[in-house]
């Protein structure tokens, strides 16, 4: 099918399938709204793996959110957690699915969706029967120059191919009044007043080798505190929490942790009210660049410029060496980044208080 031929007629019942992990969703949040500014009559919905749901409560250009279990190895598990998401995928009767990956899973589902328009990229590494269960696999488009965002252009490329994009390609998150709310109430917990400002740091990445030496942050916290007097709560999930706190019991200024207290709605509130966001190439530096929030991202092996646009207000620190960024699983695989070892404080605490500078504060 030529991709000419593949929309005869605007679609009336849209799915678009982003099971990618949370920075993935964040950044496709631009293709949402490419697809809802195109065809505006059309209902909406995403499908993507809890717990991604809740940063997306109060996006605009959603009519439906659906949320699928993390997929499991035994089959009689998957026929528990997938009976009735197969059959309310089915029941929404949409004429038009959209895979924003090249998964397995997300190939299956698009097909049991039995929508008669199904449409993924084509990617020669998967599986030959993915074109049996697709009706079009587009061939992979070039990468769209800057001023284009980088991150949001993964799956932006691929509606494009369809004569679906938009003007503003920055991944955009909206804050739901509830996630505020809840925001407040452990802000109020933790000590802090209504007026008060304070920055937010993520130290921690599901993949190790991206990550600092944690001691660092509370340096980094630290050099914050003594210039501006502006406190420190760290973020992250769950299994993270006991990282966090151990940077905070290192820090002589004042911070506090709330790793792991906080939904991704919430945790999009907290960065929504923060006055810069330090991190570690993950989510949350993408979370924070979504609600608006100036940023500080400390990368090492993987390649800046394939997800972040820079600027005065988002910062990039790279270690200075030759073989960054080496697009590695750690130096020579063994998932430690030396790199990253060996990269000092004072650089990111200088960018922190430039970007901080160029904030207007309370009472300015």
């Amino acid at each position: 099918m030529s991709t000419a031929n593949i929309l005869k007629n605007p679609p009336r019942n849209v799915l678009l399938i982003q099971l990618g992990e949370i920075g993935d969703v964040v950044l496709a949040t631009t293709t949402f709204r490419a697809v809802k500014e195109t065809y505006p009559g059309s209902r909406l919905s995403v499908l993507v793996r809890k717990p991604c749901a809740s940063l997306l409560e109060a996006d605009p250009h959603l009519d439906d959110i659906v949320e699928v279990a993390k997929s499991s190895r035994k089959i009689t598990e998957f026929g528990r957690e997938n009976f009735d998401l197969v059959r309310k995928l089915r029941r929404e009767a949409y004429d038009l699915v959209i895979d924003l990956r090249t998964g397995d899973r997300g190939t299956i589902l698009a097909f049991l969706t039995e929508a008669p328009v199904r449409i993924a990229r084509h990617d020669p590494g998967q599986p030959f029967w993915r074109r049996w269960l697709l009706t079009c696999l587009l061939p992979d488009q070039p990468h769209a120059p800057l001023p284009v965002h980088p991150g949001a252009d993964h799956s932006l490329r691929l509606v494009r191919a369809l004569g679906i994009d938009t003007k503003d390609s920055t991944p955009r998150l909206t804050v739901s009044g509830k996630a505020s709310a809840r925001i407040q109430e452990l802000l109020h917990f933790v000590g802090f007043g209504p007026e008060e400002r304070w920055i937010t740091i993520n130290p921690c990445s599901r993949r190790k080798y991206k990550e600092w030496v944690h001691e660092r942050w509370a340096e980094v916290a630290d050099g914050i505190w003594e210039r501006h007097r502006i406190p420190a709560i760290f973020v992250g999930a769950p299994e993270e929490s006991g990282t966090a706190a151990g940077i905070v019991r290192r820090c002589s200024g004042r911070a506090v942790s709330l790793a792991g207290k906080t939904s991704l709605g919430e945790l999009a509130a907290l960065l929504a009210g923060s006055a810069l966001h330090l991190g570690v190439d993950s989510a949350p530096p993408h979370i924070a660049a979504a609600v608006g929030t100036a940023t500080v991202t400390i990368f090492g092996p993987s390649n800046w410029k394939s997800w972040i646009v820079p600027d005065e207000t988002h910062k990039v620190v790279c270690p200075e060496k030759p073989c960054v960024p080496c697009n590695d699983i750690g130096c020579e695989g063994s998932g430690r980044s030396i790199c990253l070892e060996e990269l000092g404080a004072d650089i990111v605490i200088r960018h922190a208080v430039e970007v901080l500078e160029k904030i207007p504060g309370p009472e300015d």
